[in-house]
């Protein structure tokens, strides 16, 4: 028998963290090597751990809930055959795979309480922040063990904290205090944030506190993409049992536009600008609690009917909880259909690291001045946000012209389906 851990995968490019949402194992388990041990939630998507090894799970060391670093250990795992591992034992495992522990109180009660003693480093990071005695927070994981949920809890209840150690004086001046945080009120309902939920506040957060938004819009007519997708439509959904969207064309009217200015497919990398060649379209799809943002690969090298095809099976992946990992990962430049909620006029959070996002709006019919005359035409806003620091107006307002004049072009002569 050996002792082996299982660590915190890397689960895409830029993924530092992940959040075990749900053990699928317990202690005393068999497993089989690839058997899944744990949903974990990282801020692209969830995915399954799999086991490295065949054996016995001895031991869970991280909690549901609990966001550890890539490389973290997550369990331990007795495996079969061979001899016992020089492993240490999962307490001593867990120790090192944490920082030191902030404060004196909190490293006694890990000696004198092994199973609420394991913190992980993001527990002895709060506990750091607030100044808090892990001795006087109650765990709620398994086995009594302290998550960040219980930490936050304690801070929110307004407990008294351990003093902190004085800090050196610093010239700088000092930051405001955070504003405390909200407390429910009597008929009030409380809505438990899950993990999906705070990976997506996390990285909106990250997006508007790094990137410098700023802010533009055009309005295009519809009339002529309105006519040729409502004459093929009925015939489209018979013949390829999904259907054609208004979205298909929009999509494939920025992927043409951005060949042209390719500077929007791209990413601010601190000394330089990192110009990306191939065109990933992000296409934002929502579901009744989460916002999920799956990549149509190669957007520019695909007709309509392959978008078409592409936005169906990636909504319905989202909507069952399917999305992969290879289907959230790559994306260049993000478009969102706001207009199917019923939205004029909005303004997007970049779809961080990328440099800009496209709002298509709700295409109204209105009455327009063509020449010396009123028509009633379909007409739709383009709002596009963009990252201040790689793009300014003169060139996002081109690439705008040039998304309109892709969709005023759309004629049943001009725009092949196929």
């Amino acid at each position: 028998m050996a002792l082996e851990k299982i660590t915190m995968p890397q689960l895409g490019e830029s993924v530092t963290e992940g959040t075990i949402s749900q053990w699928l194992v317990a202690p005393g388990d068999h497993v089989n090597k690839y058997d899944a041990l744990a949903e974990v939630l990282t801020d692209k998507v969830t995915a399954e751990i799999p086991s490295s090894f065949t054996g016995t799970i001895k031991e869970l060391i991280a909690a549901e809930d609990e966001t550890l670093d890539v490389g973290a250990v997550i369990c331990m795992i007795e495996t079969e055959g061979g001899s016992e591992s020089k492993e240490a034992p999962a307490e001593e495992v867990a120790k090192k795979s944490e920082p030191a522990p902030a404060n004196a109180p909190n490293k006694a009660l890990a000696k004198q309480n092994p199973a609420t003693g394991r913190f992980s480093p993001a527990v002895l990071t709060l506990a750091a922040e607030h100044g808090i005695d892990l001795g006087n927070v109650s765990g709620t994981g398994r086995d009594g063990r302290i998550t960040r949920k219980d930490v936050l809890a304690y801070v929110e209840n307004g407990a008294p904290v351990a003093p902190k150690p004085q800090a050196a004086p610093k010239t700088a001046p000092q930051q405001h205090p955070s504003a405390p945080m909200p407390t429910s009120q009597v008929g009030d309902r409380e809505i438990p944030v899950d993990g999906i939920r705070k990976a997506i506040a996390k990285h909106m957060v990250s997006s508007k506190h790094e990137i410098p938004h700023a802010w533009m819009m055009v309005e295009a007519d519809a009339t002529g993409l309105v006519r040729h997708r409502d004459a093929l439509k009925n015939k489209f959904k018979a013949e390829e049992g999904y259907s054609l969207t208004y979205f298909a064309f929009f999509v494939k009217a920025v992927a043409q536009a951005l060949k042209e200015y390719p500077i929007l497919n791209s990413t601010w990398a601190g000394d330089k600008i990192i110009e990306r060649a191939d065109i990933n379209i992000s296409i934002a799809v929502a579901t009744d609690n989460h916002l999920f943002v799956p990549v149509i690969k190669h957007a520019d090298e695909k007709s309509i009917k392959g978008i078409a095809r592409e936005i169906t099976e990636l909504a319905a992946k989202a909507r069952a909880g399917k999305l992969t990992q290879d289907d959230m990962s790559g994306g260049t430049f993000t478009v969102n259909s706001t207009g199917s909620f019923g939205s004029v006029q909005s303004m997007g959070i970049i779809n961080h690291p990328q440099a800009a996002i496209l709002q298509v709006e709700s295409i109204v019919k209105r009455p327009v001045v063509i020449d010396d005359m009123i028509a009633i035409r379909n007409m739709v806003n383009l709002c596009l946000s963009i990252d201040h620091r790689i793009l300014d107006g003169l060139v996002a307002g081109r690439f705008l012209s040039k998304v309109k004049e892709n969709i005023e072009t759309i004629t049943k002569e001009n725009t092949p389906i196929y």
